[in-house]
């Protein structure tokens, strides 16, 4: 039996530690293949559908190193018997504090004054007016373990903060002294958004042109969760327009930038590498708990990080 990792920053020699004389672990790029193959470990943009599966017919685990897992097709999984893993909790307090990071840094202009000093420029106002916590409204969208842990960090710092779930009862939401909404009540309330949401049918998209219209002018924007959650080219016009005063982004459509897709660029926009997620503590959870989950799968008993079937 074969275990193939699919992604070059797994540890070959801790994988193999981990799944010992289970089977053969070693690096394989994608097409995989092989009817010995039991076992799949992947990154988040390593797509594995119908496609791949059939290409291994023995696989009875696939296990990526990210919370999200969009990029693994569960339902056809599902129905081949196949567990999928991913790492739900793994990187919740770094994600949170870099959400809150960026948050501030566009409420205080710290990117911008930094730049403008740079440019020759010496004055407080340049970045324009400047905001403080206390009386600031923050519309967390997404109230998981990372929407939960910002709005915690928010709430001491004396944000007002909203919540957007609906995929839990308000009574829930409440509880940890959030207010609940509906996205459209959360637009047309909250002077700032941050996103924590994961990417699905329904919440692809789900801030375009439409939707920034109805925020308030001046309305600040944090995504370091998936960037197809957002229009690009809406919230670049509405930049422009002075409609967002500034937003902030830890993903983009095309990762890393290429010379055809190069990253965008704004005055009052901060973008950074996709690196909201990382500390070393967790980079090294991140490749082992896949791991973990995929000897569990191979000793005939339920992962720990299973999601399906």
């Amino acid at each position: 039996m074969r275990v193939l990792v699919g992604d070059p920053y797994y540890q070959l020699d801790e994988v193999a530690e981990i799944i010992g004389d289970l089977a053969e672990v070693e690096r394989a790029d994608a097409p995989w293949e092989g009817d010995d193959v039991v076992a799949l470990l992947v990154s988040p943009d390593q797509p594995v559908g119908v496609a791949e599966l059939d290409r291994l017919p023995a696989l009875r685990i696939v296990a990526t190193c990210s919370v999200g897992y969009d990029n693994i097709d569960t339902g056809a999984a599902a129905d081949r018997g196949i567990w999928v893993c991913n790492v739900p909790d793994y990187c919740v307090e770094e994600m949170a504090d870099s959400s809150l990071a960026l948050l501030l840094a566009l409420m205080r202009g710290v990117v911008a004054l930094d730049r403008s000093v740079r440019e020759g420029k010496w004055h407080h106002a340049v970045a324009g007016p400047l905001r403080t916590n206390r009386g600031t409204t923050l519309g967390v969208i997404g109230f998981g373990r990372i929407g939960r842990a910002l709005a915690t960090r928010a709430l001491a710092l004396g944000f007002e903060v909203y919540a957007v779930d609906p995929h839990l009862p308000d009574q829930a939401i409440a509880g940890y002294g959030v207010h609940p909404l509906t996205l459209d009540q959360a637009l047309t309330s909250c002077g700032a958004f941050s996103l924590h949401s994961l990417l699905t049918d329904e919440t692809r998209g789900m801030i375009g042109a439409e939707e920034i219209a109805k925020m308030p002018r001046g309305a600040l924007l944090v995504d370091t969760a998936r960037a197809a959650l957002v229009d690009f080219d809406a919230v670049l016009e509405a930049l422009d327009s002075g409609h967002l005063a500034g937003a902030a982004f830890d993903v983009l459509p095309v990762e890393p930038p290429t010379p055809e897709d190069p990253p965008p660029e704004r005055p009052t926009l901060i973008v950074n590498p996709h690196a909201a997620w990382y500390s070393p503590a967790t980079e090294h959870e991140a490749y082992r708990r896949p791991a973990v989950s995929v000897r569990e799968a191979l000793e005939g008993r339920r992962p720990t990080d299973a999601l399906v079937p």
